[in-house]
């Protein structure tokens, strides 16, 4: 064969195998950039919330779709985007990497760690953005979650599934019930996420440590969006702990808790973005949808049906308000979201009464179908035993000549107030609150005087953990409360207050 052939036949075989990957970017310019949010002309196919690229690996998402331009906040390092850069589309929404890796770990809105232990190996992407599950994939809630506190676990039970706002003035105990909360899921299998919007670095430092002190980091996720971050990435931070959670919901099948700490400050910081972006201020200078934006992120929260997997998504929102006024916009739309409320009160915080939940206006929504059968009946009287204390210590005031009765309710009241008080970061299992919330519904620590309830209650778990731990057993194991049961209880109660009460004061 001739050389010639030879060559033309190998060029030919080369020009076949050779294989040519086309493909076309969508580009558009930066018309404007000032304060993180960037004005963009052309990308005619942007859709709504879609990631877009400016040059030096900078992202942003699309907010705003307008007849002229697109208005896009910038995700990170927004002074580096200048005006008549290049920008284009990915194709794809904001979402966030997630795996079981990221257990223990303190991370930022945009996946990166921030407590120092090197990378977080990832398994898929989720969106940050994506429907509620409709109602034929839901379940009723009734499997409790325990927050180990008796007063919550007694009048407003929180169940799998249901998103319960805690709301009350600043340094009124909010996070510390939402912590202890996290503490009390170590053993339970619970998966906690606990997102800190717009809070101090040191207070997130203090909280990992908090956690990790009590055996509880090891299931929680920490993403922290401090006050000195971009108010996009304070508004990005409850989505990410939302879309975490959706992870170990659907994929994994787990019960989770999201904390959301807290939304006042998100919707400021969606406020910033929004008046920068010159959308139309409402009312308090909020924009129309900002009850669509806390409904579309609590609306998630679901208890899944088995043919979903069975997970669970319980929403814990903290919402602070000012001087108690829980009529104030952003208040009232969460409220209106929720299943219920805990309202943590100043005056009851000041008087020594800790946690301050005033029993009247807290409310759970799913009430008695979120406790065990055991806690359902004995707590069942509780509320209208502390609203009448509460009706009465105000006439009381009023009055020097009370008769049996009233002071029999008084004493009664005040003793119940006090045996709801409960040290920080000391949650108590479900079968000893019912023991000791069973003791003061019974009438059996009227002798007992109200400076050593406290000393009483330590010392009487500790009684029977000792003696009578078959009681204890039973009630965690079986969830019912039986008559038996119930003599039982009363003839250990009784028989330790004999001890107790021969034993001087001093002698403590």
């Amino acid at each position: 064969m001739p050389l010639t052939e030879t060559i033309l036949r190998n060029i030919q075989e080369k020009i076949d195998s050779l294989k040519t990957i086309s493909g076309a970017d969508e580009v558009g310019s930066v018309l404007e950039s000032a304060d993180g949010i960037a004005r963009i002309r052309g990308l005619s196919s942007a859709v709504n919330g879609e990631l877009l690229e400016f040059p030096g690996k900078i992202y942003g998402t699309i907010f705003n779709l307008e007849k002229e331009e697109i208005i896009c906040a910038i995700l990170e390092n927004h002074t580096k985007v200048k005006e008549g850069a290049w920008v284009k589309r990915t194709g794809h929404v904001v979402g966030i990497k997630v795996g079981q890796n990221m257990l223990g770990r303190v991370i930022n809105p945009m996946g990166d760690p921030l407590d120092g232990l090197g990378l977080i190996k990832t398994e898929t992407a989720y969106p940050l953005e994506s429907p509620a599950p409709g109602v034929i994939d839901r379940e009723p809630v009734r499997v409790p979650l325990q927050t180990g506190y008796k007063v919550i676990d007694s009048l407003v039970p929180i169940g799998r599934g249901q998103r319960e706002l805690i709301i009350g003035d600043r340094q009124t105990g909010k996070t510390t019930l939402a912590v202890d909360t996290i503490i009390n899921q170590k053993d339970t299998g619970v998966i906690s996420i606990y997102v800190a919007v717009g809070q101090k670095e040191s207070t997130v430092v203090k909280l990992r440590h908090q956690l990790e002190q009590h055996d509880a980091l090891k299931n929680t996720i920490i993403i922290d969006a401090p006050a000195s971050a971009p108010a996009i990435t304070q508004y990005l931070a409850p989505f990410v702990g939302c879309a975490i959670a959706e992870y170990f919901m659907y994929e994994l099948q787990k019960d989770t808790l999201v904390v959301y700490d807290d939304l006042s400050k998100h919707a400021a910081a969606y406020r910033q973005i929004s008046l920068l972006m010159r959308r139309p201020p409402g009312r308090e200078a909020y924009p129309g949808d900002i009850f669509y934006l806390h409904s579309r992120l609590l609306e998630r929260a679901a208890k899944l049906s088995p043919a979903k997997g069975g997970g669970s998504m319980t929403a814990l929102p903290i919402i602070e308000t000012q001087g108690n006024d829980i009529s104030a916009y952003v208040p009232t739309n969460v409220i209106s979201i929720t299943d219920g409320q805990i309202f943590l009160e100043a005056d009851l915080f000041n008087s020594g009464v800790r946690p301050a939940v005033n029993a009247g206006i807290s409310v759970s929504r799913v009430g008695g179908s979120a406790q065990i059968k055991a806690m359902r009946r004995i707590s069942g009287t509780m509320r209208i035993d502390l609203a009448q204390y509460r009706e009465k210590e105000a006439f009381s005031m009023f009055s020097s000549e009370l008769d049996k009765e009233t002071l029999r309710q008084l004493k009664k009241g005040a003793l119940m107030v006090e045996l709801l008080k409960q040290d920080k970061n000391r949650p108590l299992p479900v079968e000893e609150q019912i023991v000791i919330i069973y003791a003061g519904v019974k009438d059996l620590l009227l002798d007992i005087p109200l400076e050593r309830l406290a000393e009483f209650e330590t010392a009487l778990l500790g009684y029977l953990r000792k003696n009578y731990a078959d009681i204890l057993e039973t009630f965690r194991t079986q969830k019912e409360f039986t008559r038996e049961l119930g003599l039982l209880t009363q003839n250990a109660v009784n028989n330790f207050k004999k001890e107790f009460l021969n034993v001087p004061v001093d002698s403590h």
